[in-house]
């Protein structure tokens, strides 16, 4: 199961805000707090559609066999989730998974388009509306692209659509081009979604077990349900945060030693940033990639402001069993690594790092997953999303609305002309 260590914080500042912190806790387990229509995915690890679910694993199948370019079309969480997971993770090589629609760059698409080249591809575009401007111009595009290639009846079985259940623009069109659809529950918004159908399917088409993916989230679950005050690693990890937070470090690093890490260092941030970032609050969150970046921010890491705490996130990695070998000569000087893994040498730099930056006076927190896999990321993933509802709640801000995103779509459509706007 999952672990923190959260020695860098003082004991008695943790204990004295554990009764807040509880507080937070039940709110989530009550749903009595702000936002409590948006926290259906506190039980979604064991209440989510099981019909559906075996659909979806009969459609990822079909995308597998079908195609070798699965192109996932979104924004935010319709596309954050789904790709941390692909790339965190070992799935099928033979499907390959593009993601569209997460920006307005004309290069991107075209580059896209390129590397889709004449390979059979699938859709699966993501939106709760239909109506956000990245994901629909992108869908438009792959759509007709779609129905150029196998003709508008062979397109229908090559886009599928994660949407509302019953209303919206993407729901209507599917509705009525017989696109294949699946749901994205009400009571979910995009940041949480990773578990739902927004993240499962292109998960799934991938060939990575989500069935292990569900049961890490249901024993995290449950852990965040009934471990005691902070033997709760998710209250625990929030508690920390916000003693640090109040006591002056106003930006969070979240930090690993796994490359294949980078793209859950993005979600995260969209869920803490999207999360707490309001009402003039809110620590800023920042992710980086260890040992590439001791060589580009280790510096200011050491030394910069200490306005700033990092989370380690430390994963026993599977052993490959490749090691340094000895060389004769010693040119290089590192035969005192002869005989030792890569992963042993990563191991030590963790160690290394952690201790400079705690001497360089930098709080860092660590969370220890376990052994890699499909199990360990579904606990990580809930737990982080039970924190995050958690450590808004003790901010004293709603964490599952974001009304500041919508600043700069008013500005963007005045200046392109919408209509009503």
């Amino acid at each position: 199961m999952l672990r923190i260590d959260t020695s860098a914080v003082p004991a008695a500042k943790l204990e004295a805000l554990l009764p807040q912190t509880l507080e937070a806790h039940n709110k989530l387990q009550n749903k009595s707090g702000a936002g409590a229509s948006f926290t259906d995915w506190v039980t979604l690890p064991e209440d989510y559609d099981k019909a559906e679910y075996r659909r979806l694993l009969e459609a990822a199948e079909r995308v597998r066999e079908q195609s070798k370019v699965l192109v996932v079309v979104g924004i935010g969480g319709s596309y954050l989730g789904p790709r941390a997971v692909n790339e965190y993770l070992t799935g099928d090589p033979s499907l390959e998974i593009l993601f569209a629609g997460c920006n307005l760059s004309g290069d991107a698409l075209q580059k896209l388009t390129n590397r889709i080249g004449n390979r059979d591809f699938t859709v699966n575009v993501i939106s709760k509306s239909g109506g956000t401007t990245e994901p629909a111009v992108a869908f438009r595009y792959f759509r007709a692209l779609a129905e150029a290639k196998y003709g508008k009846d062979g397109a229908k079985s090559r886009i599928i659509a994660t949407t509302d259940k019953s209303r919206g623009i993407l729901k209507s069109l599917s509705d009525a081009e017989g696109y294949e659809t699946f749901v994205i529950p009400d009571g979910v918004g995009g940041r949480y979604s990773v578990l739902t159908p927004v993240g499962l399917l292109p998960i799934a088409a991938a060939g990575i077990n989500t069935n292990a993916l569900i049961a890490g989230a249901q024993a995290m679950m449950e852990s965040c349900k009934t471990a005691k005050g902070l033997e709760n690693a998710a209250l625990a990890y929030a508690a920390a945060r916000n003693v640090l937070y109040n006591g002056g470090k106003k930006i969070e690093v979240l930090a690993s030693f796994d490359p294949d890490f980078v793209s859950m260092g993005e979600w995260w941030k969209q869920l803490y940033g999207e999360s707490e970032g309001k009402d003039g609050k809110g620590l800023f969150p920042a992710a980086v990639s260890y040992t590439a970046d001791l060589h580009s921010m280790g510096q200011y890491m050491q030394q910069g402001e200490r306005t700033l705490f990092e989370t380690f996130i430390r994963t026993d990695t599977p052993k490959n069993g490749i090691t340094v070998e000895t060389d004769p000569a010693n040119t290089d000087g590192l035969n005192f690594l002869a005989g030792k893994t890569i992963d042993e040498i990563n191991d030590a730099a963790y160690q290394g790092t952690k201790k400079a930056h705690t001497d360089g006076g930098v709080p860092c927190l660590t969370v220890e997953t376990g052994v890699k896999g499909a199990e360990a990321l579904g606990q990580l993933i809930y737990f982080f999303e039970y924190a995050c509802g958690v450590s808004g709640y003790l901010l004293g801000v709603n964490p599952f609305d974001q009304p500041g995103v919508e600043a700069y779509k008013t500005n963007m459509f005045q200046l392109l002309g919408k209509p009503g706007v």
